[in-house]
C-alpha cells in the first residue's frame, strides 16, 4: 500500500531539480495532452512559470540562432522551434520597405567653350564688272583729257597736223575747260585703276569703310572699285610643317613633335575678319591638340601612331571650323625625346631590346633542347632515368648558348 502511495505522490509530482531535456521528438509534433505531462517537450511550445524559456541571439538580419549552436558543450540541448530563416546582407539606405531610395545627382561635365565668330561673317559674291569696262572707261578718260586739250587750243601745230584735227585757235583754260580736264582725269583713273587679275587658288576680300562687301573668286581680268580696302587670301590646299613642339606619351615622358598639317582656307571673311591671324591661330591649335593627346616615339607602335595622328586631326580641326579653316591631315612626323630626358629614355631602349634578345634566345635554346632530348628517349635511342636526364639537359643547354654566343659574337 505504501509503494503504491509513493509511486503515485512522484508521478504526480513534477521533480524541480531535473534538468533531463524531453527526447527531440516530442517537440518536433507536440500533442493536446502534452499540458498534462510537464515533463515532456511541451514547454518549448508553451513554457510555464516554472520552466525557463530557451535563449535566442537576434542579430540586425531575420536571422535567429540558438544559444546551442554556439556552446556545444551543453550535453543536451533543449530544442526551439525556429522560423525558417533568410540569411541575407544589411539593407542599406533606400533598400528599406517604405523608405525613398536616395539617389546621387550625376555630375555632368562641364563641355569645353567652343570657339565662335560674328554669325554676320559670311562669305558671299562681290560685285565685280569685266575687265573690258574698266579699259574702256579708261580709255574714254584719255580721249576726254585730249579733247579738251584740243578746246583749250593746247595742242602743238604739229600734233594737230598728224593727227588730222582741224585748226582753231582755241579757248583757253577757262572754268569749263578745267572741268572738263576733272571729269576725263577722273574717269580714266577709275577705269585703269579698278583693273585687277584674278588668280587660280587666290581670292580677294573687298571691304569698304571696314565693312566686308564681299569676296571675289573669280579669275582672269576685272574691274574692282578703286575704293575697295582689297585684301589676298590664299584658298589652296597648303600643307605646314611645323617647328618641334612641346609633347608626352602615356607615361608622361617629355617629347619633342614636328607635325604635318595639311589645310585649306574654307571661309575666306571668317579667316580674314573673324581672326586676328589664321596661320598663328591654326599654329596654336596644334600645339594645344599635342599637349592633351599623348604620342609616342615614331618606331615603336604603329598603330598608336594612327590613334595619335587620328586625334589630333579631330582636336585641331574642330577648332579651327569656327575661323572658316578646314584640318585634312594632322600627323606627326618625327618624334623624339626632350632633351633632359633623351640619355636616360636611350639607355632605357637599349636594355628593353636587350632584354628582348635574351628572353628570344633563351626561348630557342629551351625549345632545342626539350626537342633533342624528346626525339632520343622517343626513338629509344637512350634510355634515361631522372639524373641522367637532368644531366643531358644541362649539356645540352650548355653547349646551345655556347654556340649561339660565337655565332652572334
Amino acid at each position: 500500500m505504501s509503494t503504491n502511495t509513493t509511486s503515485s505522490t512522484d508521478s504526480s509530482t513534477p521533480s524541480t531539480g531535473s534538468t533531463a531535456a524531453p527526447p527531440t521528438g516530442s517537440s518536433a509534433a507536440p500533442s493536446a495532452g502534452a499540458s498534462a505531462e510537464p515533463g515532456t517537450g511541451a514547454r518549448a511550445v508553451a513554457p510555464e512559470a516554472g520552466t525557463r524559456p530557451a535563449r535566442l541571439i537576434h542579430n540586425e538580419a531575420t536571422t535567429e540562432i540558438p544559444v546551442h549552436l554556439l556552446f556545444r558543450d551543453d550535453p543536451d540541448p533543449a530544442p526551439v522551434p525556429l522560423r525558417p530563416a533568410v540569411v541575407a546582407r544589411r539593407q542599406g539606405p533606400g533598400e528599406r520597405p517604405g523608405e525613398r531610395p536616395a539617389t546621387r545627382r550625376p555630375v555632368n561635365a562641364r563641355p569645353r567653350p567652343v570657339p565662335s565668330v560674328d554669325p554676320e561673317l559670311r562669305e558671299r559674291p562681290a560685285r565685280v564688272l569685266p575687265g573690258v569696262a574698266g579699259v574702256a572707261a579708261g580709255l574714254c578718260g584719255v580721249a576726254g583729257c585730249a579733247a579738251t586739250s584740243w578746246w583749250a587750243g593746247l595742242v602743238p601745230p604739229l600734233a594737230a597736223q598728224a593727227l588730222g584735227l582741224p585748226a582753231y585757235a582755241g579757248a583757253g583754260l577757262g572754268p569749263a575747260q578745267w572741268a572738263a580736264y576733272a571729269a576725263a582725269g577722273a574717269l580714266g583713273m577709275f577705269g585703269f585703276g579698278g583693273l585687277a587679275r584674278g588668280r587660280t587658288g587666290r581670292a580677294w576680300v573687298l571691304g569698304l569703310f571696314g565693312r566686308y562687301r564681299g569676296t571675289v573668286r573669280r579669275t582672269g581680268l576685272m574691274w574692282v572699285n578703286p575704293l575697295l580696302l582689297r585684301r589676298r587670301v590664299d584658298v589652296r590646299l597648303r600643307h605646314w610643317r611645323s617647328e618641334p613642339m612641346p609633347a608626352a606619351d602615356g607615361n608622361g615622358v617629355a617629347l619633342r613633335a614636328v607635325t604635318l598639317v595639311v589645310w585649306r582656307v574654307r571661309d575666306t571673311v571668317k579667316a580674314t575678319l573673324g581672326v586676328e591671324d589664321h596661320e598663328t591661330y591654326l599654329r596654336e591649335c596644334v600645339e594645344a591638340a599635342l599637349a592633351r593627346v599623348p604620342v609616342e616615339p615614331l618606331g615603336t607602335v604603329r598603330s598608336s601612331a594612327d590613334v595619335a595622328g587620328d586625334t589630333l586631326t579631330r582636336l585641331v580641326a574642330a577648332d579651327a571650323a569656327p575661323v572658316g579653316l578646314e584640318v585634312f591631315s594632322v600627323r606627326p612626323v618625327r618624334v623624339e625625346y626632350a632633351p633632359e630626358v633623351a640619355a636616360a629614355m636611350h639607355r632605357r631602349r637599349i636594355a628593353a631590346l636587350d632584354a628582348a634578345q635574351r628572353a628570344s634566345v633563351l626561348t630557342s635554346v629551351v625549345d632545342s633542347v626539350e626537342d633533342t632530348v624528346t626525339r632520343l628517349t622517343m626513338r629509344g635511342l637512350v634510355e634515361l632515368d631522372d639524373y641522367e636526364r637532368k644531366v643531358l639537359v644541362k649539356d645540352l643547354t650548355v653547349a646551345f648558348c655556347a654556340g649561339r654566343g660565337d655565332t652572334g659574337a
